[in-house]
């Protein structure tokens, strides 16, 4: 089973996590089974940036993006060439590293 190390993020997971994924399913999807409580406004269905994550590691084992995730990722705070949406970044075999981002577009946060 792959794993993603979640790096330390100030607020959802101040001393990191490495987590076991499921292939397939989603990093939005494993840190939220995980209690790291990723933003995700749009109840994971790609239409915000509330979910956007870095990855620092295993980037290319990621099926590439579309064009819908792209047009979104261009609004997304703090962009980066390996930036993907949470809901969008399908584990496969590799290990992962995660970045979360400081900073989301929201004002307020959804707290789900």
């Amino acid at each position: 089973m792959p794993k993603i190390i979640f790096l330390p993020h100030e607020e959802l997971c101040p001393d990191g996590a490495v987590v076991e994924a499921k292939t397939g399913d989603s990093v939005l999807n494993t840190a939220l089974e995980n209690d790291i409580g990723i933003e995700h406004a749009c109840e994971k269905v790609c239409a915000c940036t509330t979910c956007h994550v870095i990855i620092r590691e295993g980037f290319d084992s990621l099926e590439e993006s579309d064009e819908l995730e792209d047009d979104l990722l261009d609004k997304a705070w703090g962009l980066e060439p390996e930036s993907r949406l949470g809901c969008q970044a399908i584990v496969a075999d590799e290990d992962l590293v995660v970045e979360i981002p400081k900073y989301t577009i929201n004002m307020v946060s959804e707290n789900h």
